[in-house]
């Protein structure tokens, strides 16, 4: 999804950035990577695999998911090697597992193949002119698996292969799968093309999925918008004080013990202007419940029901279109993917909050390929806080 971002051009030597632990987020660096000489052993690889599919009504488990060794790749003349350095695991996949995905822009996973999705990754190998050993590159459908053979241009979505600035993340390469990336787009454009927040207008914000990869974002970026009452709506009482303490709401609403509806009320007195949408069910419905005339649902995603086989955006009942048309709220589906053109100046306005510490960036990172199945099952069930992460290798 990142593209070079052409106001700060990558013009600095890789071996100047190194790789370390600060604050508990790795720190991705660039020391020299070098080509394996033709008479050394080929590395081992490794890769996941789907096993079996859940079933459109189930819940994924690990049990669908498998590690294995499989070949080194061989590079050929118009392709590029690249080593895993992160992998990006989004509830979005999980329609990936099914044998119809729903949508037209992205294909199934097939059982006994490898599992793909957005991961970052450096180039070790390659017989492209456009890309150099030592490049950090990223794709929406990088194979999850160590080492991979990328033909930049393969992917007609978001133009397959691309470079990535280290100086545009601060040296933190993952967050070319967070918050300088798709999911930063999607809260910063959903807000900016659905949201219609105003300066001055003392609206009121609220966002469900809030301790995610995106609410989390999207409650800052509501406050740097405009929005003067931030509530955010989640699943755990650290979740609740995160939010609160960590990341500037207002409010927090943990809806596995409390009552949504009330303390709606309570936190949104003068009724809801935005609703940014990650959960769908009784949640969005409590929510658009009290939501003011002329307001504005931003339709981004729907994880209550990912596990139904329902169409998408999934009905909702009766009463609940009549209110909308009633109170003309507007409630229509977001898919940042038709923003193409306000990627680049996006981007460098989510990096330069990062850099100035105006956008807090939370993620959840675990260890290792094998376990990429397994944090894909966690993160459906709410394990994280923010972007959950595979951390695969440094470079």
């Amino acid at each position: 999804v990142v593209a070079t971002v052409q106001a700060v051009r990558a013009q600095r030597s890789a071996s100047q950035l190194t790789c370390r632990c600060c604050s508990g987020h790795l720190i991705a660096g660039a020391g020299t990577v070098q080509s394996l000489p033709p008479s050394r052993t080929m590395p081992s690889n490794k890769r996941v695999v789907l096993v079996s599919r859940p079933g459109a009504n189930n819940e994924p488990r690990t049990e669908h998911f498998h590690a294995e060794d499989c070949g080194y790749p061989v590079v050929h003349d118009g392709q590029v090697l690249a080593k895993t350095l992160f992998l990006s695991v989004d509830p979005a996949m999980r329609c990936l597992m099914n044998e119809d995905t729903g949508v037209h822009y992205v294909s199934p996973w097939q059982p006994g193949q490898p599992c793909d999705g957005g991961a970052v990754g450096v180039v070790i190998d390659s017989r492209h002119t456009d890309f150099q050993t030592g490049d950090y590159v990223y794709c929406f459908s990088w194979p999850w698996q160590q080492y991979s053979l990328v033909k930049p241009g393969q992917s007609e979505l978001l133009g397959g292969l691309r470079k990535l600035d280290p100086t545009l993340f601060g040296g933190r390469l993952s967050l070319a799968l967070g918050a300088v990336g798709l999911t930063g787009l999607t809260a910063i454009l959903g807000i900016r093309e659905k949201g219609h927040v105003t300066p001055g207008a003392n609206q009121t914000f609220v966002v469900s999925g809030a301790a995610g990869a995106c609410g989390s974002l999207a409650g800052q970026i509501a406050r740097l918008e405009g929005a003067t009452n931030i509530v955010g709506i989640c699943g755990s009482e650290v979740k609740c004080q995160l939010l609160r303490e960590e990341l500037g709401f207002d409010h927090a609403i943990n809806y596995r013990t409390e009552n949504v509806s009330e303390r709606l009320k309570e936190t949104c007195p003068r009724g809801i202007d935005t609703y940014f949408d990650n959960v769908g069910g009784e949640i969005s419905e409590a929510a658009i419940a009290q939501m003011n005339e002329g307001s504005h649902v931003i339709l981004c995603g729907q994880i209550s029901v990912y596990n139904k086989d329902l169409p998408y955006p999934p009905p909702i009942p009766q009463v609940v279109t009549d209110l909308l048309k009633e109170k003309n709220i507007t409630r229509e589906r977001f898919l940042v993917l038709n923003y193409p053109e306000k990627f680049e100046e996006s981007l460098i306005q989510l990096a330069k909050w990062v850099q100035e510490g105006k956008l807090k960036v939370k993620e959840t990172f675990v260890e290792g390929i094998e376990k990429t199945g397994e944090a894909f099952v966690s993160m459906m069930k709410g394990a994280n806080v923010g972007k959950m992460v595979v951390h695969v290798a440094d470079p």
